[in-house]
């Protein structure tokens, strides 16, 4: 009777098995996880995703250059653990596709977390795919719709719609006593968002506007709706558009004869706006903001300082909410460890952190810090109210 063959020896299954472990080791990406969540030995892997080109470039810039300042920060005292951080830059266009193939990007090649976009609709389009590939992301939108999203990988660095528009509905309404005012905001994700918020703080405090326009985003002519808020002689007029398209608003209102002060949040703050407007056309301009000047503590002063030997440009809000956004994840890094995925998540959830913009500390919500101050316009410059 024949002897039935047996298999191949196991030695020989167990070398190539071991050979093909060590392979598929090699070609891991810098920042890869294993099965414990922690990340390889190589560099850390982060993204930054922001406009580059377009009408909303100049928070991509601002952005960029204020995670690039904290990352550089940390690589100059070691990284995370001895780990150099290694930061790349994509620009979205603004457009939600674009970033929505770019979320895809960062899971293919192993990005551990992402930083930006300061455009909420281009976030809030990306959201489900970081949801899904777990990959953190510490954003600058403002919008509600990105809370409303209930991701437990997103985080914002700074004040909702909500806390920005309360915080100026209050101000407007019941500390200057302004009865009359009139709406302009735009169509899009942030407008909306915008025009949602004070609305609704407007309408709990007793008052309704006595007109309410809503433009579109890539609109270039406002001479329409500013001839029906004319018509109505508001005391102060409320506006929720981006900066580009906030500044052009505020120059026809004053070419129309429109006189009474423009009131917003961050956008209204920044230099963009200002020299979009004109100097004149802004003076007086009411902002809702969590970071008024480089000045408003030695923080922000030495945050100023570094950020100008570093580009040889001035800071402001946008730079500063990266600045703090990139520092909490790199906190979050560095006390889980170098974490990934749910693990650098809950990390990033449980951090305090002390930032520009105020004291942080994240809810389920993924909202980290809920106030603003009142600031005003004065000769070309945002500076406190007094």
């Amino acid at each position: 009777m024949s002897r039935i063959p047996r298999p191949p020896t196991t030695r020989a299954a167990i070398c190539t098995a071991a050979l093909l472990a060590a392979a598929l080791t090699a070609c891991s990406a810098p920042g890869d996880s294993g099965d414990d969540g922690e990340a390889s030995s190589g560099p850390i892997k982060i993204a930054v995703v922001n406009a580059q080109s377009g009408q909303l470039s100049s928070l991509g810039d601002w952005e960029y250059k204020g995670a690039k300042l904290a990352v550089d920060e940390w690589n100059e005292t070691g990284g995370i653990d001895g780990r150099k951080i290694q930061l790349k830059l994509f620009d979205d266009q603004g457009d939600p596709t674009t970033g929505t193939n770019i979320a895809r990007k960062l899971a293919d090649e192993k990005y551990v977390a992402m930083i930006g976009t300061a455009e909420s609709a281009v976030t809030i389009a990306m959201g489900p795919v970081l949801q899904q590939e777990k990959i953190p992301n510490i954003t600058s939108g403002q919008s509600d719709g990105l809370v409303a999203l209930k991701s437990p990988y997103l985080f914002l660095n700074g004040p909702t719609s909500t806390t920005y528009d309360s915080t100026l509905a209050q101000y407007l309404l019941k500390d200057k006593g302004y009865k009359k005012i009139a709406m302009i905001t735009n169509n899009g994700s942030f407008g909306k968002g915008e025009h949602d918020a004070f609305l609704k703080a407007a309408d709990g405090l007793g008052v309704s506007p006595s007109t309410d326009q809503v433009v579109t985003t890539d609109q270039k002519d406002f001479s329409a709706a500013l001839t029906k808020i004319r018509a109505q002689k508001p005391e102060v007029i409320f506006i929720g558009s981006e900066e580009v398209e906030a500044g052009l608003i505020v120059k026809q209102a004053r070419d129309l004869g429109i006189t009474a002060p423009f009131a917003g949040a961050a956008p209204q703050g920044t230099p963009v706006f200002i020299d979009t407007a004109g100097k004149a056309a802004v003076e007086g301009t009411i902002v809702s903001s969590p970071y008024l000047s480089n000045d408003t503590t030695a923080a922000s002063k030495k945050f100023a300082a570094a950020y100008q030997a570093a580009y040889g440009k001035e800071a402001e809000l946008h730079g500063a909410k990266a600045y703090d956004g990139a520092n909490i994840l790199l906190t979050a890094l560095k006390t889980s460890k170098a974490a990934t995925g749910e693990k650098l998540a809950d990390a990033i959830r449980a951090t305090r952190y002390k930032g520009l913009l105020g004291d942080f500390a994240y809810d389920d919500t993924g909202v980290g810090i809920t106030k603003t101050t009142i600031g005003v316009i004065r000769d070309g410059k945002l500076v406190a109210q007094q």
